[in-house]
């Protein structure tokens, strides 16, 4: 991953990447029980996974390179519409 952020030209941003990666995983977790927690987890993961896909995008990636941030930027989309409309 050190070599990834390095060829994405964010080598800094790792760590802050990765405690936010961690923290909307357990918000989408802490989100079964708390709707709202859960919106918001998941609002910030597809944030962070259009940034992802932006970031592909700039570097110039091929398809399959950029597709799985597109993947889960989708995914949590849904996961946000779900919770939103549970709340």
């Amino acid at each position: 991953m050190v070599s990834e952020f390095s060829r994405y030209g964010l080598p800094k941003q790792r760590k802050l990447v990765g405690i936010l990666e961690i923290l909307g995983a357990s918000g989408l977790l802490m989100g079964l029980l708390i709707p709202s927690i859960g919106a918001i987890a998941a609002t910030g993961l597809s944030i962070l996974m259009l940034l992802g896909f932006g970031v592909r995008i700039k570097i110039k990636d091929n398809f399959f390179q950029s597709f799985p941030a597109f993947v889960f930027l989708f995914i949590s989309a849904g996961l946000a519409y779900q919770f939103i409309k549970i709340i």
